[in-house]
């Protein structure tokens, strides 16, 4: 499980690099020929509008990895232990019903705008909202993977201390 993990994670990565390389080329791109040629690319705008749209939704995992969402713990910091631990398996519980229906609300709209057509590239909207139900999807598979620590209440740093042990002790 920790090799598909590992895979997983590396992959929702490299495609995170790609998509803000691709958008800042094309944005300096475009930039740059407009200053040095007076002419603009009709669509450079459009394309790095919905790379942006795909980089938030792909990488909304990645950040709740990491707790870099915003958090209110006020309510959780007050708690006793056991306290604590059954306010995150709510709360785990709610994003997972959340995520859920957002993905079911995504698949819906997604479906509706097959028809319609982009204003430059002429590609169907649906491409573009793809990345909800999509992005959604992925959030639910990152939060499974880390649902234990987090039930827990073991950080990011408790989390990583514990990979390296494992890994140095299985070479």
């Amino acid at each position: 499980m920790k090799t598909f993990e590992r895979l997983f994670v590396e992959l929702n990565k490299w495609v995170l690099v790609a998509l803000l390389s691709a958008m800042s080329v094309i944005v300096f791109t475009n930039v740059s020929m407009r200053y040095l040629t007076n002419f603009s690319l009709t669509w450079a705008e459009e394309v790095a509008r919905y790379l942006m749209i795909w980089m938030t939704f792909l990488g909304a995992g990645m950040v709740l990895r990491i707790g870099g969402h915003v958090a209110i713990t006020n309510l959780h910091d007050v708690l006793p232990t056991n306290g604590q631990r059954i306010l995150r398996v709510l709360i785990g519980l709610l994003l997972l019903c959340f995520c859920a229906v957002m993905i079911w609300i995504g698949y819906d709209y997604m479906s509706r705008m097959g028809r319609q057509m982009t204003p430059a590239t002429r590609i169907p909207f649906s491409y573009v909202y793809a990345a909800m139900p999509i992005g959604f999807a992925l959030l639910v598979l990152h939060f499974l993977l880390v649902a234990r620590s987090y039930f827990l209440g073991e950080t990011l740093e408790d989390a990583q201390v514990g990979d390296v042990d494992r890994q140095a002790s299985a070479g």
